[in-house]
């Protein structure tokens, strides 16, 4: 395979994580017996332009198809984060009626909708027909497409050559697979002055923190700073702005422009650069480099990444295969695609994880791919509570904590986050122990 910037042929293979179906390919009943599509899932490092990305064997089309299910809404504390951006960019850069917004995977219309409300003309493109008719319902313009340079200029050309003057990608960039094809198209579509912002899950964060479960198919790149400043540079797009975001573990908002643009550079750009270049070896890493110095250009920084996957299966599986032994029952929480990721490499399925509860209507009455569990919902949830609840979308604990926290005090359920190891979750009705030791026996005590 070839690199999907710079096509340096790859060989340097980082993490391997078998065969896993898409992980958002949730299965109806009827489904269950039928065979089912699973694809390699390996992480590969381009010694050139740094860029770390799935092999190529998933479509886009087969992945955000039809069945996509996953709606931001969902999400309070996503929805909350949209309106803080939305709001700070009418302020910052003076958005007002003659304006135009431009949202690359618009989803259901999360985002968009604080502009709709604002006054300010704005337009979505969403390629899957169930969010994109939410979001219709929500007087959101949005074109079913996927976005790439050849809509970027019939969009324009529609416009009488008016340029966009805010474009907005959050979580979209890490999941396009011509990266190339869709930075051309946010140049094209650009107006002369204005702003791209572009918010994705920082690699350092994946490497450093273990974050493993972040790896499927949908996700065909893993950026850092570095890499990106090089794909936006290759099509005269300059970074001027950085912030660092807590969302997905730990995640990066760059704002670009046209080169030429009035824009000042400011000072975090070069700081989080000059980050990656001294970025260290992971302390437990193979090898003497441990600690050492290398910079997100080195393979070496990447040693880890396959001992924390596999050290992560392994404590999932020992605390689930514990409490079974124990006779208690475990459920998850959160039907997300880190579940998907975690549970098929771990090889969990419904004997050891009875359920997996979900606020999404949509993935209600589905099995999870791959290892087939039920998707239920709350009220289920509610009226069957488990001896454990595992958390899946640990970038979400604390929301999700907060609003099960009438069945942690109601029921004795101890809720636990899953990453890097199982440990419980604090809230303010229930105090549990600390985190689990798969050397120290299972503690069952609950809160009264």
């Amino acid at each position: 395979m070839k690199c999907r910037h710079c096509a340096t042929e790859l060989s340097q293979d980082i993490l391997d994580l078998g065969h896993a179906p898409p992980s958002n390919a949730y299965l109806k009943t009827a489904q269950l017996r039928a065979p089912e599509v699973h694809f390699p899932l390996r992480l590969l490092f381009c010694p050139e332009c740094y860029l770390v990305q799935t092999e190529d064997y998933a479509a886009a089309e087969d992945l955000f198809d039809a069945e996509y299910v996953y709606f931001s809404s969902t999400s309070r504390s996503w929805l909350d984060h949209a309106t803080r951006f939305c709001n700070g960019a009418i302020e910052r850069f003076g958005l007002t009626a003659g304006s135009y917004v431009v949202e690359i995977a618009s989803n259901d219309g999360y985002l968009l909708q604080n502009f709709v409300a604002a006054g300010i003309p704005c337009l979505g493109f969403e390629p899957t027909a169930s969010t994109a008719d939410v979001a219709r319902n929500k007087a959101v313009e949005t074109r079913q497409a996927f976005f790439n340079t050849a809509e970027a200029e019939t969009l324009r050309k529609s416009r009488d050559g008016r340029g966009a003057d805010l474009i907005v990608g959050n979580n979209v960039y890490a999941h396009v697979p011509d990266i190339n094809d869709f930075t051309q198209g946010l140049a094209a579509l650009l107006a002369s002055e204005g702003v791209i912002s572009l918010e994705f899950p920082h690699l350092c964060e994946l490497v450093e923190q273990g974050q493993f479960d972040t790896v499927y198919h949908e996700h065909f790149s893993y950026l850092s700073l570095t890499t990106v400043k090089r794909i936006l540079g290759s099509v005269g797009l300059r970074i001027f702005d950085l912030e660092k975001l807590p969302t997905h573990g730990g995640s990066l908002r760059v704002w670009a422009c046209h080169d030429a643009a009035s824009h000042e550079t400011h000072a975090a750009v070069a700081a989080m650069l000059r980050r990656e270049a001294n970025a260290t070896v992971p302390q437990g890493a193979g090898g003497s480099q441990a600690g050492a110095s290398v910079g997100v250009g080195a393979v070496e920084y990447y040693s880890r990444l396959q001992a924390q996957a596999n050290g992560a299966a392994h404590a999932l599986l020992d605390f689930l295969m514990r409490c079974r032994d124990r006779g208690e029952t475990v459920a998850g929480y959160g039907a997300a695609a880190k579940g998907t990721t975690l549970l098929n490499y771990a090889g969990v399925d419904r004997r050891l994880l009875s359920y997996i509860a979900d606020a999404a209507p949509f993935k209600q009455g589905r099995f999870l791919p791959g290892a087939h569990i039920p998707v239920v919902s709350p009220t289920h949830l509610r009226d069957n509570p488990p001896d454990h609840l595992l958390i899946l979308p640990w970038n979400l604990r604390e929301e999700i904590a907060a609003d099960l926290t009438g069945i942690s005090a109601q029921h004795g359920t101890t809720l636990w986050t899953v990453m890097p190891r199982p440990a419980p979750v604090q809230t303010a009705a229930h105090s549990v122990t600390p985190a689990y030791d798969p050397a120290l026996p299972l503690s069952t005590s609950k809160a009264g």
